[in-house]
């Protein structure tokens, strides 16, 4: 017997094409969220195992689309792990084999769901050019390096002939911090940490003053939850380097508590919504990767860094095709924004001290990362250029 239709339909986020006022509304997310639990007892009678909320929450909007890559790059990077050897495809606009004296900055720009890597490398260039034509200080070519590595998924591989020695991941699981399944068990948080490791050296670059990781949509979840969970960063402190993420529309972001936005005023109610907490909307199940740290301690790490966080004016239709429908991402509102300003809300409530990070709405922009990250906001945030209102 196939469970695919009850799976699918209990993805927990609910079709707002079918619902009407707002009350209609907020009855049928409960309703879905009643489904996904059953959903899970449903699974494990007809598996004759144990399901985890992961097995339906895991059913969100992302994997039905998930194509081959169209380009992998030419350039890696090679990481050496205790288990072997492994390389990194990445777009780099220099070459970084040798050193580069003069780089001030580096840019590491992380793709979305699709993998498409070259074309948020073309981004960060228009953005760069941007920041020079409006005169920001160090923003041209000489000054600033482009960094875009590329996560591969296994059917990446299908029907090409690329080295064995290539890092590829299930899937989305490289988002989620997850181990590549081969060549060796690496998590896509520790190859950041390597592209860290090697900007840290001052032999290769010794007038380095700062590193920003900037990704959109997919590219921001990676950053926002790499920001949690950053191991290697404590090497660009030591040397006097700046380190900054630009978190610009993720679907979700990495809750430190159970605490959850209400729903329409209504308290959310955790027993509806299996697996909320897990691991990457929470702490829950965390990965091999930051499983050594506690919350707490990933939360005091985490506010005492500098993120900024974007998201598009009109990037509010809770039916846009990339948004996460799970339930874990539910019950983090019902849109980008509204997800964007209540986590935001939630940090400073929990930190009524302050915080060294800043939410920006970018007016007039809706789902878009080459907008987006060429943005007012974004060139402020990467280069400090002014002219961010928000």
């Amino acid at each position: 017997m196939s469970f695919d239709p009850i799976l699918q339909r209990a993805r927990c986020g609910v079709d707002r094409r079918e619902a009407g006022p707002k009350g209609d509304r907020k009855a049928a997310r409960a309703w879905a969220r009643g489904v996904c639990a059953a959903a899970l007892a449903v699974v494990a009678l007809g598996s004759g195992a144990h399901a985890s909320a992961a097995d339906v929450a895991g059913m969100h909007a992302y994997n039905p689309h998930l194509r081959p890559v169209s380009h992998i790059s030419d350039t890696r990077m090679r990481i050496d792990t205790a288990a072997g050897v492994a390389e990194l495809p990445l777009y780099v606009s220099r070459d970084w084999d040798q050193p580069l004296p003069g780089i001030v900055r580096a840019v590491i720009v992380i793709h979305g769901k699709l993998r498409n890597a070259d074309r948020y490398f073309e981004s960060a260039e228009k953005g760069r050019d941007a920041a020079l034509e409006q005169h920001a200080a160090d923003a041209g070519a000489n000054g600033t390096l482009l960094i875009a590595p590329q996560f591969l998924a296994t059917l990446d591989f299908g029907g090409r002939s690329q080295p064995a020695d290539l890092l590829r991941w299930d899937a989305n699981g490289w988002m989620a911090g997850d181990a590549a399944v081969a060549p060796v068990p690496l998590s896509s948080y520790a190859a950041l940490d390597a592209i860290v490791e090697r900007l840290a050296d001052r032999k290769r670059f010794p007038d380095l003053r700062e590193v920003v990781f900037a990704g959109h949509s997919g590219g921001a979840q990676v950053v926002q939850r790499y920001a949690v969970a950053a191991r290697e960063t404590g090497a660009l402190a030591r040397d006097g380097i700046a380190l900054r993420y630009v978190v610009s529309s993720p679907s979700s972001y990495a809750y430190f508590d159970a605490q959850r936005p209400a729903d329409d005023g209504t308290p959310f109610e955790p027993a509806t919504c299996p697996g909320f907490d897990d691991w990457k909307y929470g702490m829950q199940k965390r990965p091999a990767y930051l499983a050594d740290r506690t919350p707490a301690q990933l939360e005091a790490a985490y506010v005492a860094r500098r993120v900024d966080y974007l998201v598009g004016g009109k990037d509010d239709d809770p039916q846009q095709k990339a948004l996460d429908q799970s339930c874990p991402a539910e019950a983090q509102g019902p849109q980008r924004v509204a997800r964007a300003e209540a986590y935001f809300d939630y940090l400073r409530a929990r930190h009524p001290q302050g915080l060294n990070q800043q939410l920006h709405i970018v007016p007039g922009v809706g789902h878009d990362g080459a907008r987006m990250l060429t943005s007012a906001c974004a060139l402020h945030a990467i280069y400090g250029v002014t002219g961010c209102a928000s």
